[in-house]
């Protein structure tokens, strides 16, 4: 696949800005260069525009180089960046497979970029025929949410690669519940596609979603456009700090995800016990996505109770449902109580 012909030739042509940290990299023992307040505060300097102690150690976990690495503030940065990088407004699309994760369509909105909606099949799997024959020219970004928010379920390999092959701009496989799931997702992908990007993220399985950091994996032909794009500090100090203290934690991130699977399987058994339910869908996330007769009023009831869950029974394919988080084990047994006290009633 030739990149340069999905590229928007303004963003080619584009001279990025040049951060004082970024024409400097060397070892150094005093920074005049950038303008900073020069006492000391543990925060009086710019932070590394490229967070390279960052992705060299998240390299390591991943089995990916750091140049093909991209971290944002949020996934939804990293969504927004791809929309700006490779989609003409009022030219080009991005086409999204609902029901889905909405800020896909928001950031196509906010750009003036056309939404094509190919409906996931019942089975909530992708309509492999439908996308690939409704894709054009103008179809730039695919992006594929697996495990899928807010059905749970994981895309089938196959059709993934299927797409990978035959759709004519970037598939963008967003991750972002990846860790909750049996299968090892689509990084070894990498290699052999130079037309996907894998997104995923701290804010799910590392219990980190207060520092915004999401992740982008793809070949350096994508991550250099990326990093050309990007606000020059577009992941601050903190953030960084936190993530690799993260990183050399993971046996927390491991202890975390056990416990939340083990919690899933346990609320999946008793809520197929209650009379009001009609449905649980399998789920590779750490949420189940829930049809009940009344799902308005089950929702008002827990908000009563003060036990908020998300209400996706107007979203399509998921009519009655429910989306209930997998929460720590004292939250699942408030609402195993209060579903107890709900069902008497």
């Amino acid at each position: 696949m030739d990149l340069q012909q999905l590229v928007r030739p303004n963003i080619l042509a584009l001279k990025p800005y040049s951060s004082a940290r970024s024409e400097f990299t060397g070892d150094a023992e005093v920074f005049l260069d950038a303008n900073e307040n020069p006492f000391d505060t543990g925060l009086n300097l710019y932070p590394d525009p490229l967070q390279w102690k960052v992705k060299k150690k998240l390299g390591k976990l991943k089995g990916v180089a750091p140049d093909n690495i991209f971290l944002g503030n949020g996934s939804d940065e990293v969504i927004d960046l791809l929309v700006r990088i490779f989609c003409n407004p009022g030219a080009d699309r991005i086409v999204i497979l609902p029901p889905t994760y909405g800020m896909y369509r928001v950031c196509a909105d906010i750009c003036g970029v056309e939404v094509a909606e190919i409906p996931l099949t019942p089975q909530f799997q992708p309509d492999v025929a439908a996308i690939l024959a409704d894709a054009d020219e103008h179809s730039k970004l695919l992006f594929l949410c697996s495990p899928n928010n807010p059905t749970g379920n994981v895309f089938d390999p196959a059709r993934i690669e299927a797409l990978l092959q035959g759709f004519p701009g970037i598939v963008v496989v967003d991750e972002a519940y990846i860790d909750f799931a049996a299968g090892p997702g689509c990084l070894a992908l990498l290699e052999d596609y130079d037309n996907l990007v894998v997104m995923q993220t701290f804010s799910k399985a590392w219990g980190l979603a207060g520092i915004r950091l999401g992740m982008a994996f793809a070949g350096r032909a994508i991550i250099d456009l990326m990093n050309k794009v990007k606000p020059p500090y577009n992941v601050n100090q903190l953030t960084q700090e936190a993530v690799l203290h993260a990183l050399d934690n993971q046996s927390q991130q491991q202890q975390w995800v056990t416990s939340l699977l083990g919690q899933r399987v346990l609320l999946q058994q008793f809520l197929s016990g209650l009379d009001f339910v009609t449905r649980i869908y399998p789920s590779d996330a750490n949420f189940l996505l829930v049809k009940v007769k009344d799902p308005k009023g089950l929702y008002l009831y827990l908000v009563n109770q003060k036990i908020i869950v998300r209400d996706r029974s107007n979203v399509l394919l998921c009519e009655g449902c429910l989306r209930i988080t997998v929460g720590a084990p004292e939250e699942n047994e408030r609402l195993v109580q209060a579903l107890v006290a709900y069902g008497n009633g």
